[in-house]
C-alpha cells in the first residue's frame, strides 16, 4: 500500500511556503510525519493480513525514539539559554573593575596601561605597534620580563599617533633571530556585560568589546 499518497502534501506551493527551520523544527517535523504515517498505516491495514506484532513493536520503538529526540533538543536549547543568562549574571560583578585582557588599543590621545612579556630565553624584546591597516608604526625595545607600563601612542619617529585602533605585540629575539611573538595585555575598566549569541561579552570604557575568556586578570579600579 502506498502510504505516502494518503499523507497531506508538502513542498513550497501555495499555503506551503518554505519556512526557515532550526534543529528543533526539523525534529518536530519528522516526529509529526512519523505520527501521520503510523496512523494511516493502522487505518488502512488489511484485517486479514495485519502488520506483524514485531514490526508494530519496532515502529512504536521508533516513535518513542523520535519523541525523545524532540524533547532532548528542546531541553538542550532551554539549558543553553539559561547558561548564557547565568554567565552574564556572574560577570555583572565585574562591571566597574579594571580588566587585563588581550585586545586592541582604542587610542584617543591619552596613555594606555599595558602589560608586556617576552620569552624567558629572549636576549631582546620589542614592542611592535601596527595600525588598523596592519602597517607597523612603532617598534621600541622593552624588557623581556613581564612589566606593566603606559603606552603613550608615539610613533617610531617620535610623533604622536593619530586617534584610532592599534594592535600591539611583543617580539622576542635570541641571537638576532625572532623566537616568538606574544600578545600584549591592555588594561581597561569594564562598563557592561552582555550575552551576544550565547557568548558573554564585556564592554570597556574605551569602547572595546572582548570575549570574557580573553580576560587574564581583574582588579579594583
Amino acid at each position: 500500500m502506498d502510504i505516502s499518497s494518503q499523507l497531506p502534501p508538502t513542498g513550497t506551493g501555495p499555503g506551503n511556503a518554505a519556512q526557515p527551520n532550526d534543529g528543533s523544527a526539523v525534529l518536530s517535523s519528522d516526529f509529526e510525519t512519523f505520527l501521520k504515517m503510523l496512523t494511516v498505516q493502522m487505518q488502512n491495514q488489511d484485517p486479514l493480513n495485519p502488520v506483524e506484532s514485531n514490526e508494530f513493536a519496532t515502529q512504536l520503538a521508533t516513535f518513542s525514539t523520535v519523541e525523545q529526540q524532540v524533547r532532548t533538543n528542546e531541553l538542550l536549547t532551554s539549558l543553553g539559554a539559561q547558561m548564557g543568562a547565568l554567565s552574564v549574571s556572574q560577570l555583572s560583578g565585574w562591571v566597574g573593575m579594571t580588566a587585563r585582557a588581550e585586545m586592541p588599543v582604542h587610542f584617543s590621545g591619552s596613555p594606555v596601561t599595558i602589560t608586556t612579556q617576552g620569552s624567558d630565553a629572549a636576549e631582546k624584546a620589542f614592542l611592535v605597534v601596527r595600525n588598523s591597516q596592519g602597517t607597523e608604526v612603532q617598534r621600541t625595545e622593552v624588557d623581556p620580563e613581564r612589566q606593566e607600563t603606559d603606552w603613550g601612542g608615539v610613533s617610531s619617529t617620535g610623533n604622536p599617533l593619530p586617534d584610532g585602533t592599534y594592535s600591539l605585540s611583543v617580539e622576542s629575539y635570541a641571537q638576532d633571530e625572532l623566537q616568538a611573538t606574544h600578545p600584549v595585555y591592555v588594561h581597561a575598566r569594564i562598563v557592561e556585560a552582555r550575552n551576544e549569541n550565547g557568548v558573554p561579552i564585556l564592554v570597556m570604557n574605551t569602547g572595546q568589546e572582548v570575549d570574557s575568556s580573553r580576560v587574564v586578570g581583574l582588579r579594583e579600579s
